[in-house]
């Protein structure tokens, strides 16, 4: 597994081969010493699952408030889909800023999202599954969003929602 640095600090791109012989493939999805060496300090306290449908499924943008933010390593297990983290980090050089990806099964990578950070996702294709590895439990009462498309952050997404949650659609502007 390698680890790449992105422009906003604590945003890494993971990278973890697949290795293949006549047996099929071996592939390391997590890796705390190598994350350790890197800089990265993760424990896994949850693992959670989504399952989406259709392409064009937009979730996000999410995120955990103080004082349990939640840290993320976000794969794609099955399908595609274009994986967002957004700085919403007061005093962070990078505040504002966001890093996007496509993400798949068999490019090997995930995305890294520290606490602070906002996250979502829009499938790429029908029947995308994703993992989430957690840095800390889900606590419904911190949980935050701020609007996909709020012009505070221009995120350039592939492509226009086709199934978006009511409340993801209708976050209010981001003040911070």
């Amino acid at each position: 597994m390698n680890v790449h640095a992105t422009p906003i600090a604590g945003v890494f791109i993971l990278d973890a081969p697949m290795n293949r012989d006549e047996r099929g493939g071996f592939q390391r999805l997590f890796c705390m010493e190598t994350l350790k060496k890197s800089g990265v300090a993760f424990p896994v306290i949850q693992a959670n699952l989504s399952t989406n449908a259709k392409a064009g499924t937009l979730r996000g943008v999410h995120y955990q408030d103080a004082p349990k933010p939640d840290p993320k390593i976000v794969r794609c297990l099955k399908g595609r889909m274009f994986d967002v983290a957004v700085d919403i980090r007061q005093g962070s050089p990078t505040f504002r800023q966001w890093v996007g990806i496509e993400l798949t099964p068999e490019k090997g990578n995930a995305l890294v999202i520290p606490g602070g950070c906002a996250h979502g996702f829009v499938t790429l294709e029908d029947n995308t599954e994703i993992l989430y590895l957690m840095g800390e439990a889900y606590a419904g009462e911190l949980a935050r969003g701020v609007r996909w498309n709020d012009p505070a952050f221009k995120i350039a997404w592939p492509m226009q929602p086709a199934v978006i949650a009511e409340r993801d659609a209708n976050y209010p502007d981001f003040t911070g």
